[in-house]
């Protein structure tokens, strides 16, 4: 089967393993176009006009911007409420990697299955995994839409099965769709990692101020989180000390952790994920812009195209339209961007900034990696594991053995569906108040 129908069959199987819902929209405006108080579209999907931020944010991170009743697509009445549960979009403060307040947006969802475990009803934060960097791609509208799908874009709100495993235990569950995705004012900066920490951290808080939610003050909370999501949760669990005190953290699932992005980047070069190079570079030229001059000088036409082109694509987009593509075709002198990055040594600084693994995590941590997963490499993921044993951490370490497929994207992604219910146990147990046992001892002796 050619590579192309291949990648058209993985995106639609995935979207009807959701059950999804197939959905048509009418393009009215570009978001390149549009002014706050105007239509915002991407790619032909209507953003709601909830996601565009106002001019002035609160001070407090955390604090609630806006909220509204989220419908779920995928519910059941009965007698207690709605299954899985009551959904409210959110809109909250948060701050950038450099400082600046962000809106972030995202959901909470209030379950109506009864917490079983010991104390009061826990809390999860949930960090998706890749989506894309278009604004139609947030997992926030995933939960309203699971497939958008018009001939101009596929998202999948894949993470949905996470989300509703989770609300099954009776743990409430919010979401965040990181800085600038959904929330139309910036680009979203795809796998910085300060950026998706406070965001993580930020939706606690702002689930923890919603009203008339079960939540108390000794609620626990946990972090659940694969592949970008995994990367996101690592870095929150390193940050909480300094940037959210308030905030103790029970367990913290990283499952497939981005933690050293210049291994990645050569890992993903040619790949079905392709497009993901793109989505890094645009954020990363947006969270410091004295790297766009080093961007100008090696990227051809065809390179700033793509990068232009992949702002506003979900994963399903980006597969169809890049999966497979090498960086070399982006470059003006034909040298792959892990080359340009390898010497260059601003680019090299800022990718160094990003390593997750370098501070002690608060809390005990489940890492899990598929040790034939090639896209978000194996290796790099257990060096986080050996990173922070080294620093005393408490940490499961998870390798998921399964035979490598061939495909990187089926490599990567397998790993996530076969060890899902485990680390949704390990999570719920920690929420329950059981200890975790580390096993850093062993982990030497693990593949």
């Amino acid at each position: 089967m050619p590579a192309r129908r291949r990648l058209l069959a993985a995106a639609l199987t995935a979207a009807t393993c959701l059950g999804a819902q197939i959905l048509s929209y009418a393009a009215t405006a570009t978001a390149a176009d549009a002014s706050p108080t105007e239509t915002v579209v991407s790619r032909g999907v209507e953003i709601p006009a909830f996601y565009t931020p106002p001019t002035t944010l609160p001070t407090p991170n955390g604090a609630l911007i806006r909220t509204e009743p989220l419908p779920l697509a995928l519910s059941l009445p009965t007698l207690d409420g709605p299954l899985p549960g009551r959904a409210t979009r959110l809109m909250y403060k948060s701050t950038d990697s450099n400082g600046a307040p962000v809106a972030v947006t995202g959901a909470y969802i209030e379950p109506t299955a009864p917490w079983k475990g010991g104390g009061p009803r826990p809390l999860v934060a949930v960090a998706p995994g890749t989506m894309g960097q278009g604004d139609q791609c947030a997992a926030s509208m995933g939960l309203e839409h699971p497939l958008s799908l018009n001939g101009r874009t596929i998202s999948v709100g894949y993470e949905d099965v996470a989300i509703y495993r989770l609300l099954a235990t009776g743990t409430a569950v919010v979401v965040t769709d990181y800085a600038g995705l959904g929330a139309t004012d910036r680009l979203h900066t795809y796998v910085n990692r300060l950026d998706e920490a406070h965001a993580v951290l930020d939706a606690v808080r702002a689930a923890r101020s919603l009203p008339g939610t079960s939540l108390t003050p000794d609620s626990r909370v946990g972090l659940f989180g694969y592949s970008q999501g995994g990367g996101a949760t690592a870095a929150a669990a390193e940050l909480q000390p300094a940037y959210a005190p308030d905030i103790t953290l029970a367990g913290t699932y990283s499952g497939a952790p981005p933690a050293d992005l210049t291994a990645v980047t050569e890992a993903i070069d040619g790949s079905e994920l392709s497009g993901a190079l793109a989505w890094s570079l645009n954020g990363f030229l947006q969270s410091d812009p004295t790297l766009r001059p080093i961007a100008e000088a090696h990227l051809n036409a065809k390179g700033k195209a793509a990068l232009t082109d992949l702002s506003t694509m979900c994963v399903g987009d980006a597969l169809l339209g890049y999966g497979y593509t090498k960086s070399t075709k982006w470059t003006t002198d034909g040298k792959s961007i892990s080359d340009i990055i390898a010497s260059t040594p601003a680019l090299q600084t800022f990718l160094n900034s990003q390593r997750i693994g370098t501070l002690t995590p608060s809390g005990p941590i489940r890492i899990a990696t598929g040790i034939s997963d090639n896209l978000v490499p194996h290796g790099q993921a257990r060096q986080l594991a050996k990173d922070w044993c080294a620093k005393g951490a408490n940490v499961t370490y998870r390798p998921v053995i399964l035979p490598n497929v061939i495909s990187p994207l089926l490599n990567h992604f397998t790993p996530l569906l076969t060890d899902q219910g485990n680390a949704v146990n390990w999570l719920t147990d920690r929420l329950s108040g059981k200890p975790a046992k580390s096993n850093c001892g062993t982990l030497p002796i693990l593949p």
